[in-house]
């Protein structure tokens, strides 16, 4: 007797995804799939759900993702892996000219920040009375302005602080990511962790007034 082999699809979510408003969603934008040549490109353009205009963020579930497969293939078996939702954004696409718009003012504003940051902290803890002392102690000397501490302690300061942010202007020391890198990942994941929540939230009050 011949086995016959169930058609499978594999399916991995994506966790966020951004759209044009008013686009329908298909499984396409929002999943990765492994599936039988002939099948693939219909199974991409399966519609999950045409997005209410005002809304802003909509959240894709599995189980609606299998639901709507399974509707229009019932002999298909499908296998999930990774997030069991997808997260779609309903906003324009980002020009990059108007992100590089921005660096410059972004650089700037950064730049007079740590600035004020530092001569503040200096000023709060006499850094230029610690000069003089340190160089007082060390030659003898009454110095008011002991240049070959602070010309050193200045480069050092500044040495530092790219070692610390891992990176030369727009080249990076090496394949870690920064500081800044690290904060920004972890509040986006803060953020796209609680749209998440609340979209759950919402569905679940829908469901439950039905």
């Amino acid at each position: 007797m011949q086995d016959v082999r169930t058609p499978t699809l594999y399916l991995r979510l994506r966790k966020q995804v951004r759209l044009p408003p008013g686009r329908p969603v298909m499984l396409g934008h929002v999943a990765q799939i492994i599936v039988d040549p002939e099948r693939e490109q219909a199974i991409r353009s399966i519609e999950l759900m045409r997005p209410v205009r005002e809304e802003q963020f909509v959240l894709i579930d599995m189980l609606a993702i299998v639901r709507a497969v399974k509707q229009r293939y019932p002999d298909l078996e499908i296998e999930c892996y990774g997030e069991p939702h997808a997260l779609v954004e309903l906003a324009e696409p980002m020009r990059v000219r108007s992100r590089q718009a921005w660096l410059p003012i972004v650089l700037v504003l950064l730049f007079i920040g740590s600035g004020l940051t530092i001569m503040n902290f200096h000023a709060d803890v006499s850094m230029l009375e610690v000069h003089r002392k340190l160089y007082k102690l060390i030659t003898g000397i009454d110095n008011p302005h002991p240049l070959i501490l602070q010309v050193p302690y200045s480069l050092g300061l500044g040495a530092g602080m790219m070692i610390f942010f891992n990176r030369v202007f727009k080249r990076k020391l090496n394949e870690e990511p920064d500081p800044l890198e690290v904060e920004l990942y972890l509040y986006q994941e803060n953020v796209r962790h609680y749209l998440v929540t609340e979209e759950y939230s919402r569905l679940n009050d829908s469901e439950g007034g039905r």
